[in-house]
């Protein structure tokens, strides 16, 4: 990443990356298209009502493990052999003991936090079986965004692709198992989901030290660091906390979603895996923008990540126009990939189509944030992305209370995009002035 076009170089990184997020998304798409398709409206929407707090789980371990792999970038642009191993052995510990914590916590809570946001009565026992399984199996998710964070961080957005393919074939397989052959409903798809996860997490490990001779740790690295220990999570925790604090968004758009019923809750849940596949884009890029990032600032090039970050917008709002023609030209097509076509009321369909819509509009703002945001982690900041995050926050809270009372559903369905908006307003500003503090601190103006 400190060598030649950045263009190239970003792209090469993000399309993989990309694709490998589309897989990604299979684990909770196939969920839901398998639930809607084989158990009913109900249990879809079950899985679909979960979705703020398996984003709050999911994001938080992809928040922390892309922070612990920022300073492994740096360290490696500036080939810093023996702490790139240090700090790989500090984050698998600092992850185990972050999945133990997290698992924990959130599995006492899992019944309270559904009836707090009002769950219907109808779903909600489904809905916590679903959500349950997924918050004891979140050591998976952690170790195996770790690695790939990891081998991003080193360039390698490819190889992460590779094993998510796989893992995601074995998903479909194991949700179609545990629905039809073994009909254990919403239960079934949580654990395909969690074995799925596991695979991934444990071929990316031993690829991992197999392929890079750096990473091939010994007993001397395995001494507890606190210190180092303590700088991964001040650097991991703050973009955690950035998912997390987003998903408390999500979380009260679904509070509020519930209260017009469980065929707004599906429709809403089918319009927001629609969304979540289009945008890949964005955190993608972001990706890529972050790892160019902190790989050129251990090397010491400020205008380079300049460029760069120029680039990458001009990626983003080329992505984000071709998304939107896509969200306008076939959402109802994807609408029936979770629903039949001939039992689904047509309501549902229109109300999916019409959340869907109503956000394609304002992907350039939601890419805005990933390129500012997760690149300002690149560059070592942890404070830039949580106030961002909790601006996105405050903005969805407003949103979600105020404009359903005048507008309904239309209401709810502008509630991310004005988040969004208001995220976006002041992430390149903060951008702008991280960039200035490097210079001051390197001696440069």
């Amino acid at each position: 990443m400190t060598k030649g076009s950045p263009l190239r170089l970003i792209l090469s990184f993000s399309i993989p990356l990309f694709i490998g997020n589309l897989f990604q998304q299979l684990y909770s798409m196939v969920d839901t298209i398998v639930v809607g398709r084989f158990v009913g409206v109900e249990a879809l929407a079950a899985v679909g009502s979960t979705s703020g707090f398996s984003f709050m789980v999911v994001g938080f371990a992809q928040g922390l493990t892309a922070g612990f792999s920022v300073i492994i970038s740096q360290r490696f642009g500036a080939k810093d052999i023996p702490m790139i191993r240090k700090a790989y052995t500090m984050s698998i510990l600092s992850s185990a003991v972050s999945s133990a914590a997290i698992a924990l916590f959130f599995a006492l809570l899992s019944m309270p936090l559904l009836k707090l946001i009002d769950t219907p009565e109808n779903i909600i026992a489904d809905a916590n079986t679903y959500i349950l399984i997924i918050y004891l199996g979140i050591g998976t998710a952690i170790f195996y965004n770790l690695f790939s964070s990891i081998l991003r961080a080193v360039g390698d957005g490819r190889s992460p692709v590779y094993f998510l393919l796989i893992a995601s074939a074995l998903n479909i397989v194991l949700d179609l198992f545990f629905v039809i052959v073994v009909p254990l409903g919403c239960a079934g798809v949580a654990i395909a989901t969690v074995i799925a996860q596991g695979l991934s997490a444990i071929v990316s490990f031993f690829y991992i030290r197999k392929r890079f001779p750096i990473f091939r740790f010994t007993r001397s690295d395995w001494k507890l660091d606190i210190r180092l220990c303590a700088h991964l999570m001040r650097i991991g925790l703050p973009g955690a906390l950035q998912f997390s604090v987003c998903a408390i968004g999500v979380i009260i758009v679904q509070a509020a979603i519930n209260g017009f019923g469980s065929d707004t809750v599906a429709a809403y849940s089918v319009g927001g895996k629609i969304e979540s596949v289009i945008t890949q884009f964005a955190p993608a890029i972001g990706m890529g923008i972050s790892t160019f990032a902190g790989q050129n600032l251990g090397a010491g090039n400020l205008d380079r990540i300049r460029k760069g970050v120029r680039t990458s917008f001009a990626i983003m709002v080329a992505a984000a126009i071709i998304a939107l023609i896509v969200a306008l030209l076939f959402t109802d097509e994807f609408s029936y990939i979770f629903m039949d076509r001939e039992t689904t009321s047509p309501q549902i369909i229109a109300m999916a189509r019409q959340y869907v819509h109503t956000i394609a509009w304002f992907f350039i703002p939601l890419g805005m944030i990933f390129i500012f945001r997760t690149g300002c982690q690149g560059l070592g900041s942890g404070t830039i992305p949580l106030v961002s995050s909790i601006t996105e926050l405050v903005a969805r809270a407003i949103a979600a209370f105020t404009l359903p009372i005048a507008f309904g559903y239309a209401g709810i369905c502008f509630s991310s995009p004005f988040a969004w908006c208001m995220a976006a307003a002041i992430l390149p500003f903060c951008y702008i002035q991280k960039m200035r503090s490097i210079e001051k601190a390197m001696g440069r103006r």
